[in-house]
């Protein structure tokens, strides 16, 4: 459900901009009055499994569609909202800038949709009611599913709003809305299950880690190296491996785009905006697509064999391999570097 610029006007990425910079400063004072350093190795930890994660592509059957997580959900509940939010706009940061996924003007608009719905909404009011003070794996997997579910869909649904607001006229409200929205929801059984299965690890491993995050309170003495290892070992066996079984079926976003305008993706406007975000993207974005960039020659002269082989399933690649762990470890420097500087920093 990354955003690309096409689909919005120079006017809607902005204000989303300005409203994510916003809740990005709210959230940094929130962790600066709550983070303790225990879980700031966590931050950093989980922004990499969570920039793993969503290099893979999950096939939503019967659809010709797929999915990936979205992990906002994941990351409130282990490290509390706040938190959480700072974290995914690590992630999202992160891939917009060295891998052009998704556009630089949207950037606000993907933070806002994978951070803000799944961390101040769904999280709170949704998980926290059902999953309630004793918690169990079925208290835990019930919550988690229904909270996914509807963080996804309110997201779908932001980016429904945001490209009417941007006035793309290939893509009309009603066609789009009813596209959108049913295959997000089956997105979101998939990540429910997957942010269940997570949770219920950590909370058997290390209860307090779910307790007191949901409370805001201090991890105290508890023992994280197992946890954080077995996390970290995840995110580079996926990130690694794992994503060369991704599917190439469109996401939910490129598929709804295909069924209402014939394509999956949109021409940007002729626009200085657009120009501009683009040179940027371009000359920041090492690994476009999680690959090694192309040359003009590499290009042009690609065989049919070369081809065959490209699409072929499993799609081995070192260029993803090389993207997962690169991209990882940027994550985790980024994510975790946040949570210092702002556990370090005197009082605002």
């Amino acid at each position: 459900m990354h955003m690309a610029d096409a689909l919005l006007s120079p006017a809607v990425g902005g204000v989303m901009w300005a409203a994510t910079a916003a809740t990005t400063i709210y959230c940094a004072r929130k962790v600066h009055c709550t983070l303790d350093e225990r879980r700031v190795p966590m931050m950093g930890v989980l922004g990499a499994f969570i920039f793993a994660a969503q290099m893979i592509n999950f096939t939503i059957p019967g659809t010709g569609s797929s999915g990936h997580l979205g992990g906002g959900l994941l990351l409130a509940i282990l490290l509390g909202p706040h938190a959480a939010f700072l974290t995914i706009a690590s992630v999202l940061t992160v891939q917009a800038l060295f891998f052009a996924d998704g556009g630089l003007l949207a950037l606000g608009c993907n933070v806002f949709n994978l951070g803000f719905f799944p961390c101040f909404i769904a999280y709170p009011l949704i998980y926290r009611p059902l999953a309630g003070a004793s918690l169990n794996p079925s208290r835990i997997s019930a919550a988690a599913s229904v909270a996914a579910v509807a963080g996804l869909l309110m997201g779908a649904f932001g980016v429904v709003l945001e490209t009417t607001a941007s006035g793309v006229s290939e893509l009309p409200f009603g066609k789009f809305v009813l596209l959108m929205l049913p295959i997000h929801f089956a997105i979101g059984i998939v990540e429910g299950l997957v942010t269940a299965a997570v949770a219920n690890f950590v909370w058997k491993a290390r209860p307090e880690v779910l307790e007191t995050a949901a409370e805001s309170k201090p991890l105290g003495q508890a023992a994280m190296g197992k946890v954080m290892a077995m996390l970290l070992l995840a995110a580079v066996v996926t990130g690694g491996a794992l994503s060369w079984f991704a599917s190439a079926y469109p996401d939910g976003l490129e598929w709804s785009m295909f069924r209402t305008s014939g394509k999956e993706e949109l021409d940007a406007p002729v626009n200085p905006v657009f120009a501009a975000a683009e040179s940027i993207q371009e000359k920041t974005a090492f690994m476009p697509d999680y690959g090694f960039k192309e040359t003009e020659e590499t290009a042009t002269d690609e065989t049919p064999a070369a081809t065959e082989n490209a699409e072929a399933w499993p799609a081995v690649s070192a260029g993803t391999s090389i993207a997962g762990f690169v991209g990882g470890a940027i994550t985790l420097a980024l994510a975790g570097l946040i949570g210092m500087v702002l556990r370090m920093r005197p009082a605002m």
